[in-house]
């Protein structure tokens, strides 16, 4: 629990603009994670090194360099732990890569990520506000990713 807290209290942290703050509490959760045995989750927190590593990357995103976040999100997909995480985890952490995506100018790298995100998670994309600004903003793109176009038409920002 105390990693799974400290998680969320970097992206406060990282919100506020308390970057030292939040890198802090990321690496005080890595020696948590670093501790942890095996698939040890009794709380269901979904805690863990990659749990760890998608906080970094959306801290890194927020910071401003979504280019890092770019690179490091694919790499942490193709991890081992990646598909053990809850759907809605990665539906969620799916949306903010789609961001960092747009931030780099990479509307179709949004769009697969969004996509992706869809397929895991409906809810985190179609009622997330976050997420419709995402969709919004690929949207705006030419031409529009087809998986994009069915998404804006599905939240109702097109018709």
């Amino acid at each position: 629990m105390g990693g799974t807290l400290r998680l969320q209290a970097a992206l406060a942290a990282v919100g506020c603009g308390e970057h030292c703050r939040a890198d802090e509490l990321i690496e005080r959760a890595a020696g948590f994670a670093a501790n942890l045995r095996g698939h040890d989750d009794q709380h269901r927190t979904s805690f863990g090194p990659i749990a760890v590593e998608l906080a970094r990357i959306v801290v890194v995103a927020l910071r401003g360099d979504a280019a890092e976040a770019v690179r490091r999100h694919s790499i942490v997909v193709r991890r081992e732990g990646w598909r053990r995480l809850p759907a809605e985890y990665r539906g969620a952490y799916l949306v903010d890569a789609a961001r960092a995506y747009l931030q780099v100018g990479d509307p179709r790298g949004a769009a697969r990520a969004l996509v992706d995100a869809d397929s895991v998670a409906p809810a985190e994309v179609r009622c997330r506000p976050l997420a419709r600004t995402v969709i919004a903003d690929i949207a705006r793109a030419q031409p529009v990713p087809a998986g994009v176009a069915r998404l804006a038409t599905l939240v109702g920002l097109t018709r």
